[in-house]
């Protein structure tokens, strides 16, 4: 899981998150990367982003995972107005185990992955834990 937030309290907004993630059910928070700031990417000016993975074990379905996901996000002020545009808070599926998906709303993996190195190094880190 990926977690970003670039608007307000940036790292209470991460801190919440990691909250609330390991307390979804049938969910545990296995470790979790250090916090860095990067550029934002795409079109829309706006500032610096936190950024951060995380690897959690589940039993959730990917699309209920992405469910509650967004679910929080909403609880933390994300309004989903502007692509690309600035967020409270980010909550993306990077990856699901072994498992591919291609929804609607759901790519897994995530279709940005090779694009974001910072993203590859916050995995390795998980991985090596």
């Amino acid at each position: 899981m990926a977690l970003g937030s670039n608007v307000g309290d940036r790292e209470a907004h991460l801190a919440y998150a990691r909250e609330r993630l390991a307390g979804l059910p049938r969910t545990r928070l296995i470790a979790a990367s250090q916090v860095e700031e990067t550029e934002p990417l795409g079109p829309v000016p706006q500032g610096r982003y936190l950024n951060q993975m995380v690897l959690l074990e589940t039993t959730l379905t990917p699309l209920d995972l992405l469910e509650r996901l967004h679910a929080i996000e909403a609880e933390r002020g994300r309004q989903r107005t502007v692509r690309w545009g600035p967020r409270t808070l980010d909550l993306d599926i990077v990856r699901f185990g072994e498992r591919h998906a291609r929804e609607a709303n759901l790519v897994i993996p995530h279709p940005e992955l090779p694009n974001r190195a910072f993203w590859q190094a916050e995995i390795a880190e998980l991985e090596r834990e």
